[in-house]
């Protein structure tokens, strides 16, 4: 053999022994950034938690649960008590999922099943958009553009629609005011419907495509597709969807502070000024006293278990829809 045999033969396995170095260099960086990623991650919500409860934990001492059942609000005399804040974010945010949910759907079924395919990606681009838009403008769009809508249109159609009815009507009833609930309602619905829609969107897509022909082969028309197929088929995830929807919505502060009116109050009319525990934290804790950074902070922690609720029920239905997909493909 000669000598440039012998170099042609070796010069292969040398290469693939550096390839094979550095590969395995390569896979062991890539386990230690991203096992470094997932303990910050632990790390920074860790921190986050305990600090937020360490600066509630004078409030949560010296008011306990009734924190949360009582609405007198009075940091001179040193009694708090944020009923009307949680009040605020419960009906503003679950109002907006009651419009975001129907609307959500409708989107996702559109982009998923009817809209044509060269128009499918330009649409969802436009909805996944508004979730890119800050806070503080859509706050401002709704000062300049949807409060003045609200009080000379939109409230008065609402009243004279729904007023009359025994129950529902209580909601629809007073006078008009710019900013309240309502309005609030309808910025977290356009604040939550991008990732509404989006994640539904994405559930439609996993159901088997064999199901759905089977549904058309039957003589179904596509609505009896959607809705005896699709539907039955996605909804956990759906769920899961609206949940992580609700837990963006109750955490808005800057938004929703800007149209809710800053007054805090429990009634039954939804055009009334109130204010939310999210609107209430941004507004006072600066400047506070510490009994009032300390109540506020306890606002924060009710805020946070609220949010690490929603998204572990949406984890757990997540998981149910995909054990339930797994266990179909090996039927």
């Amino acid at each position: 053999m000669t000598t440039e045999s012998a170099t042609a033969t070796l010069s292969p396995s040398l290469g693939g022994k550096r390839r094979g170095v550095l590969d395995r260099v390569g896979d062991r960086a890539l386990y230690l950034i991203t096992l470094l990623a997932a303990i910050g991650s632990v790390v920074i919500l860790g921190g986050l938690t305990y600090k937020v409860v360490d600066l509630a934990s004078g409030a949560i001492s010296n008011n306990g649960l009734g924190f949360i059942t009582t609405s007198n609000w009075d940091p001179v005399h040193g009694q708090f008590g944020a009923a009307q804040f949680l009040y605020g974010t419960a009906v503003s945010s679950f109002g907006a999922l009651l419009l975001a949910t129907p609307l959500s759907i409708a989107i996702a079924l559109f982009l998923t099943e009817l809209a044509p395919r060269g128009t499918r990606t330009p649409i969802a681009t436009l909805v996944e958009l508004l979730a890119g838009i800050p806070s503080v403008i859509l706050g401002l769009w709704g000062i300049l553009v949807l409060a003045p809508l609200m009080q000379s249109t939109v409230e008065p159609a609402l009243h004279s629609a729904l007023g009359w009815i025994p129950v529902i009507g209580k909601l629809f009833a007073g006078a008009y005011s710019p900013v309240g609930l309502f309005p609030a309602m309808v910025i977290l619905t356009i604040m939550t419907v991008p990732i509404v829609s989006s994640l539904t969107r994405e559930i439609f897509t996993t159901v088997p495509p064999a199901a759905k022909e089977g549904a058309l082969a039957l003589g179904g028309t596509r609505w009896e597709m959607i809705k005896t197929v699709v539907l039955p088929y996605s909804r956990p995830g759906i769920v899961a969807a609206v949940m992580l929807g609700l837990g963006r919505a109750v955490g808005e502060a800057i938004a929703v502070s800007q149209v809710i009116g800053g007054a805090p109050s429990i009634g039954s009319n939804l055009f009334l000024p109130a204010q939310s525990a999210a609107g209430q934290i941004a507004a006072q804790y600066q400047g506070g006293t510490p009994d009032t950074q300390s109540a506020l902070a306890y606002l924060a922690v009710i805020l946070l278990v609220l949010s690490l609720v929603f998204t572990g029920v949406a984890r757990l239905l997540v998981r149910a829809i995909q054990q339930r997909s797994e266990g179909r493909s090996q039927a």
